[in-house]
């Protein structure tokens, strides 16, 4: 994991840290070419060519950013989704990780 990135998590509670990491398996699993990881204005991204996912912790939840989240909210209800299109997994939540492998390919190509 990139340096910054971990410093930044590891302020976080041991909930967030841990679906953190499980939402950052799931971006390298669901995508053939390793994504570059870097912080982009102090938000941990994730790059594959141009396009990237954002995953932005927060005290109680994490907003993922990707360009497909608004092309698959259909499937993600039971989830909030924020006015900029970001989906939001609160730790008490079960990860979707069917339909954010597909938001990930769809994003990540």
């Amino acid at each position: 994991m990139n340096e910054q990135i971990k410093e930044l998590i590891n302020n976080y509670s041991s909930g967030i840290i841990n679906l953190y990491n499980s939402l950052r398996k799931l971006v390298f699993e669901s995508v053939s070419s390793i994504p570059q990881e870097t912080m982009w204005a102090k938000l941990p991204t994730y790059y594959v060519g141009e396009s990237f996912v954002r995953l932005i912790p927060f005290k109680d939840h994490i907003n993922i950013e990707a360009k497909a989240v608004l092309t698959n909210k259909e499937m993600l209800s039971g989830y909030k989704i924020t006015p900029k299109g970001m989906l939001q997994i609160f730790i008490n939540q079960e990860i979707p990780t069917n339909v954010l492998k597909k938001i990930f390919i769809e994003t990540l190509g």
